[in-house]
Parts: C-alpha cells; sequence; structure tokens
C-alpha cells in the first residue's frame, strides 16, 4: 500500500513544477483542437481520438495531475465547443479517468498489456457504466436504450486507443521526448 501513496505523493508534487503545468496545459490544447475532429455519430455516441493526447498527461504526471487536468480539461471542452447542456457527471467521469489512468501508468514501465488494462478499466466504469447512466439521466432514456450502442462502440475502439496510445507513446520514449519532460520535472 505504501506504494501506491508514493504514486499519489509523487504525482501531487508533480503539481508544484510549472513545466507540469505548462506542458500539461499545451497538451490540453491540443486535445481540445482535436475535439474539433469527433465524429459524432448520434446524439448519444462520439467518437474522437483527443483521449490518446490525454492518456499521455496521465502517463507523465500522475493521478493527481490527472484528476485536476480531466476536470479543467472537461470544463474547456464545453466552454469552447458545447454539446448539449453541460453536465457535472462528466466531468466526475473525466476526473475518475485521470485517476485510473494515472494510477495504473505513471512511474511504471509501458507495456501494451498495461495499456490495455488501464483503457478498459476506463471504458467499463466511466464510459459504459457511469457515462451510459449520465446520458439516461439526461434524456430520460432507459439504460438498457442506450448501453447496446455504447457498448458496441467501447469494444471497438478500446483495442484501436489503446494501441494508437501505446505506439505513440513509445515512438515519443524512443526518441527521448518522455525522458526530457520528466527530466525537467526533477531539475
Amino acid at each position: 500500500m505504501k506504494k501506491m501513496a508514493d504514486i499519489y505523493r509523487d504525482s501531487y508534487l508533480e503539481l508544484k513544477h510549472v513545466r507540469t503545468i505548462t506542458t500539461a496545459a499545451m497538451l490540453m490544447a491540443i486535445s481540445v483542437i482535436l475535439g474539433y475532429f469527433t465524429i459524432e455519430a448520434g446524439p448519444y455516441l462520439k467518437i474522437g481520438f483527443g483521449s490518446v493526447v490525454n492518456q499521455f498527461v496521465y502517463y507523465l504526471f500522475g493521478p493527481v495531475v490527472g484528476a485536476v487536468y480531466g476536470g479543467i480539461l472537461d470544463l474547456v471542452k464545453f466552454i469552447v465547443k458545447p454539446t448539449g447542456a453541460f453536465f457535472p457527471g462528466f466531468t466526475f467521469n473525466a476526473i475518475l479517468a485521470g485517476v485510473i489512468y494515472g494510477t495504473i501508468l505513471y512511474r511504471k514501465p509501458l507495456t501494451f498489456g498495461r495499456a490495455l488494462w488501464a483503457h478498459l478499466v476506463v471504458v467499463v466504469i466511466c464510459n459504459i457504466c457511469l457515462g451510459t447512466l449520465w446520458l439516461s439521466m439526461m434524456s430520460g432514456k432507459a439504460i438498457i436504450v442506450l448501453l447496446p450502442m455504447r457498448l458496441i462502440k467501447n469494444a471497438v475502439m478500446w483495442p484501436v486507443d489503446s494501441a494508437l496510445f501505446y505506439v505513440i507513446a513509445k515512438k515519443m520514449e524512443n526518441a527521448g521526448l518522455v525522458r526530457a519532460i520528466r527530466k525537467f520535472q526533477i531539475g
């Protein structure tokens, strides 16, 4: 359990670094821009690739920074490009996803299995369970009506998003960018 406490403490300490904030802000801007290229396949189904950028933030800076980043990003995306009424449940999902990804990925060797596992946990808890509940509450439609299309979309996107994140993160590691960003955090 001490190791888990260390992960959260170290991630909290990342917030004290200006470079953490600026790096996260730049990646947030990229995520917002990628949000403009989201495919809306109906009123309750969106397919986008901004989450890959977000996963990189969680991987670099951990669960505490991930929670703050996820919450702020959700609010910024709503302000910049609102797609319906604001609902705090989705902000909670963004915060929770940051905590989950950060807990699983932060300061651990990046493997495809770990990327798949982290994304699967987020998909099941945040997207399928909570996301469907929030949509049901907002739309008045029964969960059972919304669930099939959300299950299919998440089943298809889970390996795609995981592979995309893994490939991009590994390329950035191999290019020395991850080490360079982390070196700045220490110095």
